[in-house]
């Protein structure tokens, strides 16, 4: 996979240090010092702005890869021999029109969401408003992420996003848990934190090429079908986002207002762990991008079915290794945790998200590939099913089975969701990405569970000396199977 796979592998080791910073947070600094409700108030904090930017970015962080190639040109009179056209300028002032467009809009929204989350979660109504700020720190440290992305330089700015943001936020935890900051200077922090990360990024991205804020007026005069398909584009994404942006949050928001921030609190913990297991596909997924964008705009079917069954292959074999690493000592990580008692009542929400996380991170790849088609519509109507159905069931099942039932919208969600991108894309571009691979990498995923289960059924040990030789037995012998039947040979061409 050449510079992909290079890429994807030190973003994926960058980003593991990143979770071993989180683990250290989550594990030994959230759950000893901070309750459950000041966890759920940075963590819906968190997803408001999320929530927020994925509206006002007017769908650039799309747009960028999608249409990079047909900006970025040959040009023998400049030091690169490309020239951008003044690309780079659009992916500022964009978003900046998004930034206040929403902002205005967060504003006069405030009255009617106070009264939604007043009644169970007051705190998050205290600091409604420090959710613009962070929003902006984090809208453009996103957009000039995937500026790196389409230079083929994830690794800085995943370290960024990984290691310096969750290194700014363990820091802030810390400082308010000994009481140098107050619950205001708790949520200045964090805001400062991501102020940090975007400056970094637009630092490293202008390190990289020169970036300026001249448009190229004469290239768009003479270009005028591909300024018509990027605004076509970009309307479609406003619409699209609407819908897309807000299902990956709604849990978060419905348990907060039905249930209160401690709940919030306890969910977050539990979307952590599941988290996990998606990670890997963040790098791949990012470095693959440029590269799908091309062979699509090339019209190569072929090359854009082997990216797909390279990546959907390779994230189902190693995102499931690590679910199933996670569910094997799932009890070892509630007897080690800090006040474990109270965050076990998540086990199953940990399993269902795992489940959900699952298939995020190994069929994830098909949302580029048919956003940057010319099918790309179909996207609407595939996240407008996403987020009612996620709304629907968040709002049936919460109040019988609360946070187990938040996972379980997440997870019936996806499934709905999923199998309608699959099939749209793979019918659309006439894709053929699903190999006997893929069927043995799934058939080896489930045979491990079924002896996981048997094994918690029959044999009972010390948890310790049970999650340690469950382990060992279990998943290093799925893995040298794995290795064996060479069931990804990217993987197995880069070990010895």
């Amino acid at each position: 996979m050449g510079i992909i796979a290079k890429q994807s592998i030190k973003g994926t080791i960058v980003t593991y240090i990143g979770v071993a910073i989180g683990f250290v947070t989550t594990f030994f600094v959230l759950t000893r010092f901070l309750s459950a409700e000041e966890i759920g108030l940075a963590r819906v904090l968190i997803d408001a702005a999320m929530l927020f930017i994925g509206l006002a970015q007017l769908g650039t962080n799309s747009s960028i890869i999608r249409f990079y190639p047909y900006f970025n040109t040959p040009d023998e009179h400049s030091s690169s021999g490309q020239n951008d056209h003044g690309f780079f300028f659009w992916t500022n002032i964009v978003p900046f029109v998004g930034y206040v467009v929403f902002a205005l809009v967060f504003w006069g929204c405030s009255v009617p969401l106070s009264a939604w989350f007043g009644d169970k979660s007051q705190l998050f109504v205290d600091y409604y408003y420090f959710v613009l700020p962070l929003a902006f720190f984090m809208l453009y440290q996103t957009i000039y992420e995937t500026n790196a992305n389409v230079l083929k330089h994830i690794v800085v700015p995943r370290a960024v996003r990984e290691i310096v943001v969750r290194v700014g936020l363990l820091l802030n935890y810390l400082l308010y848990a000994f009481e140098v900051l107050s619950m205001d200077g708790f949520v200045i922090g964090i805001c400062l934190t991501y102020a940090v990360a975007a400056l970094i990024n637009i630092a490293y991205v202008c390190s990289l090429t020169r970036i300026t804020l001249r448009p190229d007026w004469q290239f768009l005069k003479d270009n005028p079908k591909l300024v018509r398909n990027y605004l076509l584009y970009t309307g479609f994404l406003v619409v699209s986002a609407l819908t897309s942006v807000l299902a990956p949050t709604l849990s978060s928001f419905f348990i907060t207002a039905q249930m209160g921030l401690s709940f919030t609190g306890i969910f977050a913990i539990a979307t952590y762990m599941a988290a996990m297991v998606s990670i890997p596909s963040r790098s791949l997924i990012a470095i693959t991008q440029p590269e799908l964008s091309q062979t699509i705009k090339d019209g190569d079917t072929a090359n854009t079915s082997r990216l797909i069954a390279q990546a959907t292959n390779n994230l189902l074999l190693v995102g499931g290794m690590i679910f199933l690493l996670i569910w094997v000592n799932i009890d070892l990580i509630f007897h080690i945790l800090p006040n474990g008692e109270l965050y076990a009542t998540a086990r199953h929400t940990v399993f269902l998200l795992g489940i959900g996380q699952l298939m995020v991170g190994s069929l994830g790849i098909f949302n580029p590939a048919l956003s940057y088609s010319r099918f790309y519509a179909f996207s609407l109507l595939n996240s407008l099913v996403l987020t009612v159905s996620a709304m629907l069931l968040n709002n049936a099942l919460i109040p019988h089975l609360g946070i187990d039932g938040a996972a379980l919208a997440t997870v019936l969600s996806d499934v709905i969701y999923y199998t309608l991108v699959v099939s749209v894309t793979c019918g659309a571009l006439h894709l053929r990405p699903l190999t006997r691979k893929h069927l043995l990498t799934l058939m080896l995923l489930l045979l491990i569970f079924m002896l996981n289960c048997i094994w918690v059924q029959y044999i009972h040990l010390n948890v310790y000396v049970d999650s340690v030789l469950r382990t060992l037995l279990l998943i290093g012998g799925g893995i040298a199977v794995a290795y064996k039947l060479r069931l990804s040979p990217e993987i197995h061409a880069l070990l010895p």
